[in-house]
């Protein structure tokens, strides 16, 4: 009977993506010619199908080999009328083939979503000429600087939202400060029957939960090297019905970058450091709120030759604090951040994130030319604290014994457009060969190393 139910879903939800597509096509063909001071609307989306899997879980308590096949529906419209916006966004996420006992979450189901719906207003000309203030109310989405704490990540299937207001200050030099308050929305649905059946739920609104800050950048500070900072605040608490850590945070961090560019050197570095309480568990029964002492740091260097397909080589390192026997609470929350872009694929794999971690590695990106691109990259993985959790495993040993080294990470990835803007097609893969740790732990799976692979398409219109 699923079996029947879900190729019904498959067939509606690919069907959904066609209709708006065609939708959107039919209505971006026809003249239009008005006048520059009235409306003006735009709609633009993207149709993504993947399939992966895995083989070799290194989670513990779910399925060894899992395959999973999901499309993504994006759909967003802009009504600019001077410097007035109003702007929404459907977001329509489905997965299908992964069991009953697999590691897909609400993160990678969610259908039907009004994923944005926001107004805001644009100030210009304020404090200097070029410069511009911009106040944004409703639902919406958020990245800030290299996306480790606060990202719209593409890689996922679907991405985290906010309902608040933030204000965007901007130079003519594109310096650029940000403050927002915001209530995060809770993805739904988050039970494994509604994730299995593509459930249509409307995602909730956390009351319990405050997300506010700022995050400031300055673009140019001389050699083409930009610096920036910020300070992030959460501030959870119980409510009906849902229990929380009850996690009173406040990170804040430093970053620097000079972006990577033919002929010349690049460097990265970002340090945060995170204070504030949380308790162990969600157990109504757990009280003890801990003191929390955590940060991280990640620093990387490159170089890209200006001939050729232009390879750049880069050597990096990350480290995030882990929770050791001392009384307070050590291990780093990274928030609402990305890991794709450092730490390898996420969604059915992902074993690495800002959590006690240290990971050297090195990485080869090359670009053959304007439409192909490739990566490489190799890293070794190693726990802070051999008593606290690896990264996002689940994977513990909490008298330490089975050591700190957890394996190494090699992952690999090859985009290539076949219409340029229009339609790209991406492959990658990445081997987990398991270290000591994650092989003798007293929870880890005793199934070899982890093989991942993934395919994409990805239709813009």
């Amino acid at each position: 009977m699923h079996g029947v139910q879900r190729c019904g879903w498959v067939v509606r939800g690919t069907g959904l993506a066609l209709l708006l597509a065609a939708g959107t096509a039919q209505a971006q063909t026809k003249p239009s010619a008005p006048a520059p001071s009235g409306p003006k609307l735009s709609v633009e989306g993207s149709f993504r199908a993947r399939f992966e899997g895995i083989d070799g879980q290194f989670r513990p308590k779910v399925d060894d080999s899992i395959a999973f096949v999901s499309f993504r529906t994006l759909v967003a419209a802009r009504l600019d009328w001077g410097d007035l916006t109003l702007g929404g966004e459907l977001m329509d996420a489905r997965g299908y083939g992964e069991g009953h006992n697999s590691s897909v979450k609400a993160s990678d189901v969610n259908t039907l979503e009004p994923l944005q719906a926001y107004v805001s207003y644009k100030l210009r000309n304020l404090l200097a000429k070029k410069d511009s203030l911009t106040a944004t109310a409703g639902r919406f989405t958020m990245t800030f600087g290299a996306q480790r704490l606060v990202a719209r990540a593409d890689f996922g299937n679907t991405f985290p939202s906010y309902l608040g207001a933030r204000a965007e200050y901007r130079t003519g030099r594109k310096d650029e400060l940000t403050l927002f308050w915001t209530r995060p929305i809770d993805a739904l649905p988050n039970s494994a029957d509604g994730i299995f059946d593509n459930r249509v739920q409307l995602d909730h609104v956390n009351t319990g939960t405050a997300f506010y800050g700022f995050d400031g950048n300055l673009a140019d500070i001389g050699h083409k090297i930009s610096v920036g900072g910020y300070a992030l605040r959460l501030a959870e608490q119980d409510r009906a019905g849902y229990q929380t850590r009850n996690r009173r945070l406040v990170t804040f961090g430093l970053r620097l970058r000079r972006v990577p560019a033919k002929g010349r050197f690049d460097v990265e570095a970002e340090a945060a450091l995170q204070r504030g309480s949380a308790r162990l568990t969600t157990a109504a029964t757990d009280r003890a709120d801990l003191d929390v002492r955590a940060g991280f740091v990640h620093v990387e260097g490159g170089y890209t030759v200006a001939k050729g397909w232009t390879p750049r080589l880069s050597a990096f390192f990350d480290y995030a604090s882990g929770d050791g026997a001392n009384p307070g609470y050590g291990r780093f929350d990274s928030l609402y951040g990305a890991r794709r872009a450092d730490y390898g694929p996420a969604s059915l794999f992902g074993p690495v994130g800002l959590a006690n971690l240290v990971s050297p590695g090195i990485r080869l990106e090359t670009k053959p030319s304007k439409r192909l691109d490739m990566m490489v990259a190799l890293r070794g993985l190693w726990l802070a604290d051999r008593t606290d959790t690896f990264a996002f495993t689940s994977v513990r040993d909490k008298t330490g014994a089975s050591g700190r080294h957890a394996g190494t990470e090699v992952e690999m990835r090859v985009r290539r457009s076949l219409i340029p803007d229009r339609l790209r097609v991406e492959l990658g893969a990445a081997y987990l060969a398991k270290g000591r740790f994650l092989t003798s732990a007293p929870n880890a799976p005793h199934n070899g190393d982890a093989r991942y692979g993934y395919a994409d398409v990805v239709l813009k219109f």
